[in-house]
Parts: structure tokens; sequence; C-alpha cells
């Protein structure tokens, strides 16, 4: 099986990337998107979201990433992937599942659901324009205003000649709310003839287990579960293995966060100093009670000496 990292807009850049495929567990990965709209986008936009470009397309781990496009024009979505794969993308991925407003308003994302026609233009105009050897791939909801007509969409993305489709169990009408309804995803695998990764609500080893009954895919996306769970693909592989695991305990999450925290701390300006490890630890308190505690103690502090300071502290302790 392969656990597939979600493309999480905003959360997901190259730091957490990295930092995740170090843990271990992860099979592949796919960048936030890349904004499409109908003019030719220069190497710097592609290479600026996906620095493992530069890296054979992989990040240090050695764990395979694709560029994501997000765009409703066939032909710009085309054109660009070809500049895409000429700056050194190996897999294309194309966004069709975005549930963000801005991005719905703007002809990207989840709004092309209700289209089906289109989705099928865009993945033949990409297929066509990339060489045989660049993989395609689509991810999907299961709907815009409702569920219905889910098969249709996966049906256009699959004769549009996508490679893969991953599909979040929810339609955008839904965001975020639980359930995901795997059983969905499990209609559309038994429909298509390429691969189906199932993504959605699956925050812990059990809730892999149903996904894998109810979806009948063997492969899976990871988003909001794996930064709650770092080592959370870890437990997936070693139940899959056969393998015992003991998850890791809230020290280990802890010495994560701090060195994501001092790498991430000289790329963005001082006076964000710890907001991406605020946002991680958003996470964190789904899985980790003592997250909670700790993020209570950080929440208002920016300077990074202090911030500094408080990881030694707690990491001091025993």
């Amino acid at each position: 099986m392969k656990i597939h990292l979600a493309p999480m807009e905003g959360v997901v850049d190259y730091l957490v990337r990295d930092q995740v495929t170090a843990i271990g567990g992860v099979d592949q990965c796919v960048t936030e998107f890349v904004r499409v709209v109908d003019q030719p986008l220069p190497r710097r936009v592609f290479r600026r979201l996906c620095p493992e470009l530069e890296n054979l397309c992989k990040t240090p781990a050695g764990v395979p990433v694709k560029l994501q496009l997000l765009g409703g024009q066939a032909p710009a979505m085309g054109e660009n992937a070809l500049r895409a794969v000429r700056a050194g993308a190996n897999a294309i991925d194309l966004n069709f599942g975005c549930p963000a407003k801005t991005v719905n308003k703007s002809d990207g994302g989840a709004c092309l659901l209700r289209t089906p026609t289109r989705l099928y233009d865009i993945v033949a105009a990409v297929r066509r324009a990339v060489p045989k050897q660049i993989t395609v791939s689509a991810k999907i909801r299961l709907g815009y205003e409702d569920r219905s007509g889910y098969l249709e969409c996966a049906h256009a993305c699959a004769d549009g000649g996508a490679d893969e489709l991953v599909v979040h169990g929810r339609s955008k009408a839904d965001g975020y709310h639980p359930p995901a309804y795997w059983d969905h995803i499990g209609h559309i695998h038994q429909a298509l003839s390429i691969p189906v990764i199932a993504n959605g609500e699956i925050w812990t080893v059990d809730d892999f287990i149903k996904c894998r009954e109810e979806s009948h895919c063997e492969d899976i996306m990871l988003g909001r579960g794996l930064l709650a769970r770092p080592d959370l693909a870890l437990q997936i592989k070693a139940l899959v293995a056969g393998q015992e695991y003991q998850p890791q305990p809230w020290r280990w999450a802890l010495e994560q966060l701090h060195q994501y925290y001092q790498t991430s701390l000289p790329i963005y300006p001082i006076k964000y100093a710890g907001n991406r490890i605020k946002q991680w630890l958003m996470y964190l308190r789904t899985a980790y009670p003592e997250a909670n505690k700790f993020f209570e103690t950080i929440k208002k502090e920016r300077n990074p000496d202090v911030l500094e300071h408080i990881f030694q502290q707690q990491l001091g302790q025993r």
C-alpha cells in the first residue's frame, strides 16, 4: 500500500513535507496548489511552491513530490502543466476539491465538480500537453452542493486520462465536518479501472481499518490526521505488515515541533515567529492532551528567544 500526504493549502509547505517524510511511512507528497488563470507562469512560481524540483522532485528523505495545479481553463492548465514539467516536475496533480470560497469564486477547485465535462476537458488538456511518462492525477470531492453525481465526476477524470484519482469522501457543502462517506469512495473504486486513493477523516489506525473496509482502497491520503499524529503513517504501515508498533509519546511530538520551529524560523518575518508551530499545535491538540497546555503557554508569545526558552524548559522536563 501507499500513503500519500495531502496538499493542505497554507499548512503543508515544503518544510512540513520534509519533516513528515523524514519521520517515515509516507510514500508520496503533493504540493500546495499553483494557481493557474489564463497566463503562462514563470519557472520561479513552480519552484517557489515546490523547491523539491531542484532535487529530482523528492523531499530530502527521498519521497516523491507531485506538483499540483488549480484552475478552470483547460488550455491554460495544459500549457502550465507542460511548463511545470519543463521546470522539473515529473508528476502533475489537478485540484478539483478545494472548498475555499475565494478559490471557488475564482473558477477553481470544487466548483468545477458542478460540470463534469469541464473536469474531462481539463484532465484531457493536461494529459495531451505533457509527455506520456508523466503521471497525471486528480483530486475530487463527492460533489459541490451535495453528494450526487460523484460517479460522473470520477468517470470524467478517468476518461480524460487521469492515471490516479484521489477522492475526499465529502462534498464541498460538507466542508470538513464528519463523517467522511468512505462507502461512496468504494463505489468509485468499483467503477474505475485506475487506482483510487481514499481521503478524509482518517485520524487513527481504527479509522484506517474502517476506511479500507468501506472504500476497498488499499492506498490512502492523510492530512489533518497525520499532523495530529505525525507517526500515524508508521502506525498504519506496521498494522498492514503485521508488526507491533508503539505510538510515539508527547515528548517525541514536542521534539518534532521544536525541530520544525527551528527550521521555519528563518523563513518568515520575526513578527510571525511561532505562528507555524501554533498552527501545527492546533492539530496536535486532538491527539496529545499535553499539546493543549503547551499551546496555552505560547499562544500569545512572539519573541523567538522566549519561545526557544520555553521549548528548552519543556524538553528538559522528564
